[in-house]
């Protein structure tokens, strides 16, 4: 008797089959939440502050450094030989022109003097006499009581007397110029230098002429700086290098000891030739020093500006980065998408920065949180205005920010 199996085979076939279709449905359903559960989320936008560029009316500084310089500087030395018999004023005390400095012994020159005006007096006698004598022989001539020679001869030494005695006045005048150069005097007004000879040392004059003092002028003064190329030609082609606009160009200067730039000048000439190995050219400034306080030699910081005043695009410093050896700004466009934009800018002028290229009037600029995005990221944009004020509250901010954060 024959028996099947083939119906318990399929049957076995069957579970198995169904099985394995039940694993591979359970898997991908799993797989398939899997990954419905681990997709990305959309970025979120990049909160930021942006402010919109403004353009103003606005005088552009730039920022140098300088020396004080007298505008007089005197060595005084002494003009003829002598001793040194008074000092007539203290170390570094301020004088007025012709105000008496040093006195020589002036005995020897008052017998000098003397002595040339006796001088003088015997050649003026001697002319009176040789125009009597020339006289006389006229009227003897006349006569024929003496010959044309001796006319000749009384004529010259008519002629030889009036000589004498214009020599004998130019004695007399070296004479009394030497009496008043043993009176030393101050040749402008000014503040002195100590005494480098005192009472009683002989001193000479000629090439080795001893420095008695220095004397310097005290106001106005100089102030001496050097100016880049391209500010220098900014300068010329706005017509201030020429005699006619050097006085245009406002100078402001603050010394180390001082906030800001609170002393006024105006430039007094440009040099005639840029310096090859700096690329500078050299300013000089005239400021006025009624308080005496502008030394010589004393540093200064220096400010110069455009005397003409024009319309420039301003930003906040903080908007700037940088790339390299460039500047740029991130332009926020109305799709609130952030836009690389390079930038050329100028100083700055009442605490914004001016853009001499790159930006237009109005365009949107992130101010605050450049360094939390990148080109072409979202951003969540706060207006805030573009002002100097802001950026001081905010540069204040930021730095209570970093305070708060260094105590915790």
């Amino acid at each position: 008797m024959q028996t099947s199996t083939t119906p318990r085979f399929s049957r076995s076939a069957i579970a198995i089959a169904v099985g394995v279709l039940l694993v591979i449905g359970v898997a991908t359903v799993s797989l398939t939440g899997h990954a419905e559960k681990s997709a990305p989320a959309a970025p979120a936008a990049t909160p930021v502050t942006v402010a919109s560029v403004i353009e103003r009316s606005v005088t552009e500084w730039d920022d140098f450094s300088g020396r004080v310089e007298a505008i007089e500087r005197v060595e005084i030395r002494p003009r003829i030989s002598g001793t040194i018999d008074a000092v007539h004023f203290q170390d570094g005390q301020l004088v007025k022109k012709g105000a008496l400095l040093f006195t020589i012994d002036p005995r020897p020159y008052k017998a000098e003097l003397a002595r040339a005006e006796a001088a003088r007096a015997g050649a003026q006698a001697r002319l009176t006499l040789s125009k009597t004598e020339l006289d006389r022989t006229r009227r003897l001539l006349e006569d024929r009581a003496v010959a044309q020679r001796e006319l000749d001869q009384r004529e010259n030494a008519l002629h030889e007397a009036d000589a004498n005695l214009k020599a004998a006045d130019a004695a007399v005048l070296t004479a009394r110029l030497n009496l008043q150069y043993t009176e030393i005097t101050a040749p402008v007004s000014g503040r002195v230098s100590r005494a480098e000879i005192t009472v009683g040392n002989l001193v000479a004059t000629g090439p080795t002429a001893p420095t008695l003092t220095t004397l310097v002028s005290v106001s106005p003064v100089y102030v001496n700086f050097e100016v880049d190329e391209p500010t220098y030609i900014r300068y010329a082609g706005n017509g201030t290098v020429g005699n006619s606009g050097v006085n245009r160009v406002p100078v402001s200067i603050g010394l180390t000891s001082e906030e800001g730039y609170p002393r006024q000048g105006h430039v007094k000439s440009f040099d005639n030739r840029i310096d090859n190995s700096s690329g500078t050219i050299r300013v000089r400034a005239v400021f006025a020093n009624e308080d005496g306080t502008l030394t010589p030699g004393m540093y200064a910081r220096v400010r110069t500006g455009d005397s003409n005043a024009k319309n420039a695009l301003l930003i906040d410093d903080k908007a700037v980065g940088t790339d390299q050896d460039k500047k740029f700004v991130m332009v926020v466009g109305a799709d609130n998408k952030a836009v690389y934009r390079p930038v050329t800018l100028g100083p700055m002028v009442e605490g914004l920065r001016v853009v001499r290229s790159g930006l237009k009037l109005d365009e949107r600029i992130v101010v605050n949180g450049l360094q939390r995005i990148r080109p072409n990221d979202t951003v969540a944009p706060e207006v805030v205005k573009m002002d100097a004020r802001v950026a001081s509250a905010n540069t204040g901010k930021s730095a209570g920010q970093a305070a708060s954060s260094a105590v915790n």
